[in-house]
């Protein structure tokens, strides 16, 4: 059986556990960029988590009952709209290579679906993720009420199929596990391509530019996310997009930057100076995420809690803070002090890390299931589960604060699997400590 059989056969037998039903998971509509231009076709994850199919205008049907059932809506084969498009499987071809028990037309679906909604007990769906969904479930549920005097019932409960979904994804198997490491291995060597490229009077845009030939040259169909390349002082701000800035000698240069393979993300973050040799108060600041990121990688893995690494990472910082005189001991106290008034937030804005998976910032609960009414506590990672471990540091000028500082922005991200006794980085081969930068670089 193909993965998204198996997983298929596992989104069934949780539909059974709440008394079966019907899940209607469409596939990501195409959207025009301009006049006849669309924007590149991204399928949606949910969609092709299940079934491995790409093309757009498509929904999988699964139905949980006497029989379970999984149904392919797509395009009809088409040689006209091939010439211009591209293949299309068409639904018999589709059946037959997806493994799906029938496949229909999906111009078919406004009568197919009031048949198949027809004496169910629950609809399963994303409640509110698009408002044409709505309006067509809406459509379908009229068509089969209409139809009561005839004996026939309509689902008397609705289920968002996503909390069913998002678990799953959560936990990798070892198919999405091998894309993965693929994916890393790809932005890994992006990453070192750039740091080699590097040199004054370049500009950000020159750097971007090397990470795309490298992500497209092996394989990878997409960045996984607008590229990060940040030089001097936009490294400061966290979601700074590559622009036209040049590269200036003894800056640094700052890139969060991942593709996508397969419809899985990589997610990278370097921190490195453009012309090949840290400075100073570079080095020390660097040196402090580093740690940081350390002592979060050292407790990332079965039964800590999700939590735990920023913790970890947090008092490295903080206490780096003080050290430094980023924070002034006499004004804000003791490490516990700086922690719980929050005063590491003036140069440590964010968390330490996030899920990740067919999607950048991927899905799943943050924290644990619970009885309803108690508090929630910080999910306990389990093997399988991937996230990043991202500790960061950003100067911006400010009075008080030591200048030789100023304008530096440092993060340092890896994508780390958490195995049996650990984590596994998946992103080890792009170049780390400074002296690994600075040996690529020289080079």
């Amino acid at each position: 059986m193909n993965p998204y059989a198996q997983r298929r056969a596992r989104v069934l037998a949780k539909m059974r556990e709440q008394g079966g039903g019907v899940a209607i998971i469409p596939t990501a509509p195409e959207v025009m960029r301009n006049a006849d231009a669309d924007y590149p076709y991204r399928h949606d994850s949910y969609f092709y988590y299940l079934t491995g199919f790409t093309e757009p205008e498509a929904t999988l049907v699964l139905i949980a009952g006497a029989t379970d059932q999984a149904i392919l809506f797509c395009r009809e084969k088409n040689e006209e709209r091939e010439i211009w498009d591209g293949y299309r499987y068409g639904p018999l071809a589709a059946k037959e290579r997806f493994s799906f028990d029938a496949a229909y037309a999906i111009d078919t679906i406004d009568t197919e679906l009031p048949k198949l909604m027809a004496n169910v007990n629950a609809l399963f769906y994303a409640l509110g993720s698009s408002q044409k969904l709505d309006a067509q479930i809406q459509a379908w549920l009229n068509s089969v009420r209409a139809q009561a005097r005839a004996g026939i019932t309509a689902p008397s409960k609705a289920v968002d199929i996503r909390v069913l979904l998002n678990d799953m994804r959560l936990i990798k198997d070892e198919h999405e596990i091998a894309i993965m490491q693929r994916a890393a291995d790809i932005s890994a060597h992006a990453h070192a391509r750039a740091m080699r490229t590097s040199k004054a009077g370049l500009r950000e845009y020159h750097l971007e530019a090397e990470l795309l030939h490298e992500f497209r040259s092996h394989g990878s169909q997409f960045p996984a996310y607008g590229s990060i390349v940040a030089t001097g002082p936009n490294a400061c701000v966290l979601h700074y997009r590559a622009g036209d800035a040049e590269l200036r000698d003894g800056d640094l240069v700052l890139i969060d930057a991942g593709c996508e393979l397969d419809s899985y993300a990589s997610d990278i973050t370097r921190t490195f100076p453009v012309n090949g040799k840290f400075s100073g108060p570079q080095k020390t600041l660097y040196e402090l995420v580093l740690n940081a990121q350390a002592a979060a990688i050292a407790v990332t893995a079965p039964g800590k809690r999700f939590t735990d690494g920023h913790d970890a990472a947090l008092k490295v910082l903080a206490q780096g803070m003080l050290d430094t005189g980023l924070l002034n001991k006499n004004k804000v106290g003791s490490l516990d002090d700086v922690i719980a008034n929050g005063d590491y937030r003036q140069f440590y804005m964010h968390r330490t890390g996030h899920w990740l998976g067919m999607d950048v910032h991927d899905v799943g609960d943050y924290r644990d299931h619970v009885p309803e009414g108690e508090q929630k506590p910080w999910r306990t990672l389990m093997p399988g589960m991937v996230l990043t471990i991202e500790p960061g540091i950003y100067v911006r000028p400010a009075e008080g604060v030591p200048k030789e500082f100023w304008n530096i922005g440092i993060r340092i991200e890896d994508d780390a699997l958490v195995t049996a006794s650990g984590c596994d980085i998946l992103t080890h081969k792009a170049p780390k400590t400074i002296a690994e930068i600075e040996a690529v670089m020289r080079a």
